[in-house]
């Protein structure tokens, strides 16, 4: 297990690495599509810019962070482009050099954040409280899974690091709520019937392992299951290998993130 200070550290150097990316982009780069719908590069990071604002907000003043987001949810329901209106409307109009500039402020007032919660802190967010370090964890994953858009987007090639040891955790956790989340078991239920192994190869060697099941495993790189929790990939473009129905199933319908159900690439 790692501890709330390694999950700051990484996320600290996962949004470092996307910067130097997006930081050498030129102004025509910056409006590239990517493979979210209606998103262009300049949308992803708008995206994580705002989120980042907003997590800052959760820790250093949760009552306006409540207020935030009853606004955001009102918004978001007036139509299906509402919410990005709401989140990237604002972002959209800057300059690229301010866009890079609020998303570097935005993650500056972050970490400032975050250098205070302690181990045992529960924050606020859009769905139930989290702990501090699912909440730091949630936001990593966030940024390297919409830098893997921006990345693929522009055509930049990224090492995978041991920093996915940390999405890969979040993605084992969250099986029980990729089926909560579809209505397929109560919300009062922990996770479905039956264990899932998973064994990942760690970008630096070694292996991950979570659970004890020998009937129902995945196995194969931790790059290509991080993709598929995260939704950036569907697992049939991944060399993993699925053995069992719970393991198959799962992997069907991974989601390691908070909103609606949402379905991956097909």
């Amino acid at each position: 297990m790692t501890g709330l200070g390694e999950v700051l550290g990484d996320l600290w150097e996962e949004q470092g690495s996307l910067d130097e990316v997006v930081a050498a982009l030129d102004e025509a780069q910056w409006d590239t599509p990517t493979a979210s719908p209606r998103w262009s590069v300049t949308d992803q990071i708008g995206h994580l810019s705002y989120f980042d604002s907003t997590a800052a907000l959760a820790i250093t003043d949760p009552d306006a962070f409540k207020t935030a987001a009853k606004e955001l949810f009102a918004v978001a329901g007036e139509s299906p482009t509402a919410g990005d209106d709401f989140t990237l409307g604002t972002f959209r109009a800057l300059s690229v050099a301010d866009r890079l500039a609020q998303w570097r402020e935005n993650r500056q007032a972050l970490q400032a954040a975050g250098e205070g919660v302690a181990d045992d802190t529960r924050i606020a967010w859009y769905g139930p409280s989290m702990s501090a370090k699912s909440f730091f964890t949630a936001r990593l994953m966030e940024a390297w899974a919409h830098g893997e858009d921006v990345c693929e987007a522009v055509g930049v090639a990224r090492a995978p690091t041991d920093r996915l040891r940390h999405i890969a955790q979040l993605g084992v956790i969250t099986r029980g709520w990729s089926y909560i989340n579809r209505g397929l078991i109560p919300p009062d239920v922990d996770v479905p019937d039956g264990d899932v192994r998973v064994e990942l190869d760690a970008p630096s060697g070694g292996t991950w392992t979570w659970g004890e099941s020998s009937d129902n495993c995945v196995r194969g790189a931790a790059l290509d299951f991080c993709r598929v929790v995260t939704q950036r990939r569907n697992v049939t473009q991944t060399d993993l290998e699925i053995v069992g129905e719970s393991a198959s199933e799962w992997m069907s319908i991974a989601q390691a993130f908070a909103g609606p159900a949402t379905d991956g690439p097909t």
